[in-house]
């Protein structure tokens, strides 16, 4: 895994590193929002959410967009560049909200990159009925300070971001909070929870990649000796394998679409080594796109054109991934990935004596002017917190999702907490897609945490369902086909 990236830092700075998770209450309370006087009922009764919203010191609106039976907001709100000296600068952070009602409890969603400013519904926001607020992870454009100190895009300094504007927005929205996310959300989320355990009162982290230590990467290699059936993995190899062999004539055709559409390559060094990264990505990113049931698309590599091989690796890896336009969105992504978070690597040796370069580390996507360290210790506190202290805390994961060969696993420690798995699942996996027991338990336990579960699921979670009305548009959970090896 990535052994360029694991370099060893030296022991008092590992020392600092990990011990400023005892700073977190001091340093959090340096930087909280000033707290507004407190309004009476009657004041409270009378003020527009919007007026109590704007009235958060920090807090700005860039738009309300309407929509029947919610008001949803897209804000900025002023956050510390480090919540450990909050006098040395601030940025703009974009969250939105989507209110429903005070006297609901809220949902507290984060994708770990970009917020979606329309109107949406994460699924517990649907199996509660409630409120959602929606954060921007800090340095995706537009929420980078200027100029960006990349050594305060970390973890910690992120579950920051997050207890502000939890602490803020309490003051409004005073019933139970439930924190959740999906993939880089779902390790957001879980993040959050190990550095601020008080704020939420539970945590449904979906298909979230625990990836403790960075160089051991076997249990990639075991789950793509068995996903799905063996006709799909060869299927899926022999394209692979094909790609290499064609290299220059598919090559050729590289240049000419990065001619057409002005790609160039100057992070990840040149055409050659963004080619070979989006062909490596191939098998891992059907699974974590497609279904078993998708296998039929993939061509028979024996047959197949130039141009057959070349739509295929297209279309599931996407051939402007590496390109400089298709990285600088997520340089934020990859300095994590190299930092902090790791990244995964796999074996595949059915590309033999045709890879040049193997799964490539993070350092090679982002910019070389930008200074990485890994921090070996960042995961294993985190997975040790978890499995010791976890409590209401929910992980979902897709049988079939490459991202789930290392989840978060329970130990001794946990309360109330569980791993569920969704049958023949990629990376799209949540609560409905379980087994009916789980799906049944998961609902019931999500709606007790966040105080609104019926009686007669207190009695029978069998008879638990989502309390909120169906929305084809807000409860839209398609999986969006992101390029490049992310989660």
């Amino acid at each position: 895994m990535r052994k360029t990236l694991g370099r060893l830092l030296p022991l008092a700075v590992l020392i600092g590193t990990m011990g400023t998770a005892g700073l977190t209450a001091q340093a959090a309370t340096a930087a909280e929002p000033a707290a507004a006087a407190p309004a009476t009922a009657g004041q409270a009764a009378a003020a527009d959410i919007k007026d109590r919203i704007l009235a958060v010191p920090g807090m700005s609106l860039i738009e309300e967009k309407p929509y029947a039976g919610y008001r949803f907001f897209v804000l900025n709100y002023e956050q510390p560049v480090d919540h450990r000296q909050p006098w040395k600068g601030t940025f703009k952070q974009r969250l939105t909200l989507l209110h429903k009602d005070e006297s609901r409890p809220t949902v507290f969603f984060t994708s770990g990159y970009n917020v979606n400013t329309n109107p949406r519904r994460s699924e517990p926001t649907t199996i509660i009925d409630g409120n959602q607020v929606s954060m921007e992870y800090r340095f995706f454009n537009p929420s980078r300070p200027d100029p960006a100190d990349w050594s305060k895009l970390d973890i910690w300094q992120a579950a920051s971001d997050q207890h502000r504007i939890f602490t803020a927005l309490k003051k409004i929205y005073t019933k139970k909070w439930i924190s959740t996310g999906a993939s880089k959300g779902g390790m957001t989320a879980t993040y959050y929870e190990r550095f601020y355990p008080r704020d939420m009162d539970g945590v449904v982290a979906y298909v979230a990649p625990n990836d403790v230590v960075n160089d051991e990467d076997s249990a990639y290699d075991r789950f793509f000796a068995k996903v799905g059936t063996k006709e799909c993995r060869d299927r899926l190899n022999a394209v692979q394998r094909e790609a290499l062999v064609r290299r220059g004539p598919l090559e050729a055709k590289y240049a000419a679409a990065a001619a057409e559409n002005g790609w160039t390559f100057n992070t990840v060094g040149n055409l050659d080594k963004a080619y070979e990264a989006v062909v490596l990505d191939y098998a891992w990113a059907f699974w974590q796109y497609s279904l078993l049931a998708d296998c039929g698309s993939i061509p028979d590599a024996k047959t197949a054109s130039d141009q057959e091989i070349w739509d295929s690796i297209d279309a599931i890896s996407g051939f402007s991934a590496y390109a400089d336009q298709g990285l600088s969105t997520y340089t934020p992504y990859y300095y994590q990935a190299g930092t902090q978070l790791g990244s995964p690597d796999i074996k595949q040796p059915h590309l033999k004596g045709l890879s040049r370069y193997g799964y490539q580390p993070p350092r090679n996507f982002v910019p070389r002017d930008i200074p990485m360290a890994f921090q070996p210790a960042a995961m294993a506190d985190v997975d040790n917190w978890v499995k010791n202290n976890a409590n209401r805390m929910l992980f979902v994961y897709g049988q079939n999702d490459p991202w789930g060969a290392e989840p978060f696993r329970l130990g001794y420690g946990a309360r109330d907490s569980y791993v569920m798995t969704a049958p023949g699942a990629n990376h799209g996996a949540n609560v409905s897609q379980l087994r009916d027991g789980d799906r049944a338990l998961a609902t019931q336990r999500i709606q007790e945490w966040a105080g609104v579960a019926p009686a007669a699921a207190a009695l029978d979670a069998g008879r638990t369902a989502p309390l909120a009305k169906p929305d084809a548009l807000l409860d839209k959970q398609e999986l969006p086909r992101e390029h490049q090896l992310r989660p």
